[in-house]
């Protein structure tokens, strides 16, 4: 099987562009885009993404008593790209609180989530971690999609 054209079909599936964050070992906030977020269940409330096994940061979350989920809206492109690098201090000059679990919410993102770690599963190249819904918020704004190989 070809893995580039395996994710080039995978691409024709649209999804939301989130930023996952969670704080080290150190103190210091991490962070990455994603789009591999889904809802698992609502009684407990639960939902998961995945993270490459070769990410940077992937001590960071495979170690993290949890983490936070921030859908981007559609004017926060600029977020997206910036998560998506390899710049290290990813949080320098973004407008962020902790959440009550201490985790980094991304201010004016289109919604967020604030989940303790429920458990990880191996995914092939990936790990699937899944989160307990502690907290959460939503506005109007609308969505940053990522479809076809390109945000929308």
């Amino acid at each position: 099987m070809n893995n580039k054209n395996l994710r080039n079909v995978l691409s024709k599936f649209a999804t939301g562009v989130t930023v996952v964050s969670t704080i080290d070992n150190d103190g210091k906030p991490v962070g990455m885009t994603a789009n591999s977020f889904t809802s698992v269940s609502l009684d407990p409330p639960l939902v998961l993404w995945n993270i490459g096994i070769n990410q940077p940061s992937y001590d960071a979350f495979s170690k993290a008593k949890g983490y936070s989920v921030n859908i981007l809206s559609k004017d926060q492109k600029d977020i997206c790209d910036l998560f998506s690098s390899s710049i290290d201090d990813k949080f320098n000059d973004i407008d962020y609180i902790l959440s009550d679990n201490g985790f980094p919410i991304i201010q004016k993102s289109l919604a967020w989530f604030d989940c303790i770690k429920w458990n990880n599963y191996p995914g092939g190249d990936h790990q699937i971690l899944v989160g307990e819904v502690k907290n959460f918020y939503a506005n109007e704004k609308d969505p940053l999609i990522f479809w076809n190989g390109s945000l929308a």
